[in-house]
């Protein structure tokens, strides 16, 4: 078995994570200094996860039929970059409306085809992936305190630079990981519409998809919800960095985890602590001991949850479904589920105030871990 290039993949999730770790937390209060509403800023916030409807499927489609995983992820990540150039000029709605559309349809090609490169070089060592994924969540932690500590002393306006700078790296990185080949473990190939008539499959993909929207008012309005409450820009950045820690303790402890629990079992008990982490953040965020016990879950509800969701997809997509499967995970989760996540948080926000619209982001966590406990829960179908 060949060696796994760890520091080349570690290297571009370190870069790919930072970009998260400066648009999640920030970018929304970018858009508000341009002085858009709470309707706009959940728009504009969307379209980061609207391309990742149908491009992932695109560029996995391509992918696999050309078998040139890393060749698009470089193209889409120049591209990336050449069309983020764009968000200097574009100040008002419909300009930055297209400008991010733009960037979202090449940045949303870049993922789903690392993983699923991850875990062709990993082989049968899968779960060795939070070693490595955990490199991202280092990324994100630099550049959310780093940033958040910044930005009490300097211009919001310095957000769209320090991005441009994020995306160089993920330019930079692309193109130092080498291809793997790609395993093809059944004797004889599944079609995908087979694959995705299995109850298992469909209970994971929805349960995705929900999890995702019930992130929303978390990755659009978190930061504003904090300073509104009275908190600093660099407390707000502790507090987000606070939670990837977390995440990165349970990414290295994570194949101990799996080695005892089913992955199944795994993902249910953190679409049930989403629903409880997201009522605390709604209503008690003035109160700080309250608000860190919720970012802790955040070890839970992204760390175990990630883990334990990308080792069913690499378990249900084999062979030649291998990108195809990661983009549809991608595409569903982050894509509709995330895009649906920003619009109703960006529509509930000024009219519901945010105790409601958090309450209803655990309302889509509870119906999530009830989708998956009803076709996906341990013994129920899956492989």
């Amino acid at each position: 078995m060949s060696p796994v290039p760890y520091w080349r993949l570690s290297g571009f999730y370190f870069f790919y994570f930072a970009f998260v770790g400066a648009m999640a937390p920030f970018w929304g209060l970018y858009l508000h200094s341009l002085e858009f509403n709470a309707f706009q800023i959940g728009v504009l916030m969307s379209l980061l996860q609207v391309m990742r409807i149908f491009a992932p499927n695109i560029w996995g489609h391509i992918a696999d039929r050309s078998g040139r995983r890393l060749a698009i992820v470089r193209l889409a990540a120049m591209a990336s970059l050449l069309t983020f150039v764009g968000v200097f000029w574009a100040t008002s709605f419909w300009p930055l409306f297209v400008v991010m559309s733009l960037i979202s349809f090449f940045w949303s090609a870049s993922l789903p085809l690392v993983e699923a490169t991850t875990l062709s070089h990993l082989g049968d060592r899968t779960d060795r992936y939070g070693r490595i994924r955990l490199w991202g969540s280092i990324g994100f932690i630099v550049v959310v305190v780093g940033l958040g500590w910044a930005l009490d002393h300097a211009s919001i306006r310095l957000v769209p630079w320090v991005v441009l700078g994020l995306l160089v790296g993920i330019v930079l990185t692309s193109r130092l990981i080498p291809e793997a080949e790609i395993a093809h473990r059944e004797h004889v190939h599944i079609p995908l519409g087979e694959v995705l008539r299995r109850p298992e499959v469909l209970a994971l993909l929805a349960a995705a998809m929900l999890m995702a929207a019930a992130h929303g008012p978390y990755y659009t309005f978190f930061t504003i919800h904090l300073v509104e409450s009275g908190y600093s820009k660099s407390v707000a950045g502790w507090l987000w960095a606070l939670g990837v820690v977390c995440e990165i303790g349970i990414f290295l402890i994570m194949p101990r985890v799996f080695a005892r629990v089913r992955a199944e079992t795994v993902l249910l008990a953190t679409l049930v602590i989403a629903a409880v982490r997201f009522l605390l953040i709604g209503w008690y965020a003035d109160n700080l001991p309250v608000l860190l016990l919720a970012q802790l879950m955040h070890a839970f509800t992204f760390g175990a949850y990630h883990a334990s969701a990308l080792a069913l997809v690499h378990r249900h997509f084999t062979g030649k479904n291998q990108a195809r499967g990661q983009a549809l995970y991608n595409s569903l989760a982050f894509g509709v589920g995330g895009t649906l996540g920003s619009l109703y948080s960006g529509a509930a926000w000024d009219g519901l105030g945010s105790g409601m619209t958090y309450s209803l982001a655990a309302g889509f966590a509870i119906i999530a871990a009830l989708v998956f406990a009803w076709k996906g829960r341990p013994g129920q179908g899956t492989a």
